[in-house]
């Protein structure tokens, strides 16, 4: 079925809609929560809560075309809040994507390098891969440039290269 027309669908309250475009973006979302938050559960938790509030408040969404960039800006401050929650917490969390040197695939590897990046540059990269941002559009979310915004990216994107090759 078209997006859009699901979209509308789902503005007016038809829940199989809903559920259509949740069945479409739920990868997505999940693995945008799961790099930026480096937890499975939370990441679940952060999608079901994505999810609720996107139910909510599709009546208030103005444009169909804005439904990718709305949901994930839905999901983005989720987890900025799940990391501020984190920020609080006195044990140790589970890290889901550490593993030991010697069995790592290169995806692993992938995620381990990410792992290590700062929160700021885990959310930048997450939002320009997984949720699509552009960097003026994630320079906004982040009250910077977006200039900064690249030069950041590109940073990481080295860093992660080189935790790579260590």
């Amino acid at each position: 079925m078209e997006g859009k027309n699901l979209i509308a669908r789902a503005r007016q309250g038809d829940r199989d809609a809903f559920a259509e475009l949740y069945a479409q973006i739920y990868q997505d979302l999940y693995r945008f929560a799961l790099y930026t938050l480096k937890n499975r559960h939370d990441a679940e938790d952060v999608v079901a809560d994505t999810v609720m509030a996107a139910y909510e408040q599709i009546r208030r969404l103005r444009s169909e075309d804005a439904f990718r960039g709305w949901i994930f800006k839905i999901c983005s401050n989720i987890c900025k809040r799940k990391l501020k929650e984190y920020i609080n917490k006195t044990e140790e969390l589970p890290d889901d994507l550490s593993a030991s040197a010697g069995d790592l695939s290169e995806d692993t590897q992938v995620r381990a390098a990410f792992a290590r990046l700062s929160e700021e540059e885990r959310f930048i990269i997450s939002m320009h891969i997984f949720a699509g941002y552009t960097s003026r559009e994630i320079g906004k979310i982040l009250h910077m440039n977006d200039n900064t915004v690249r030069s950041k990216e590109n940073r990481a994107l080295k860093k992660m290269e080189q935790f790579m090759a260590e």
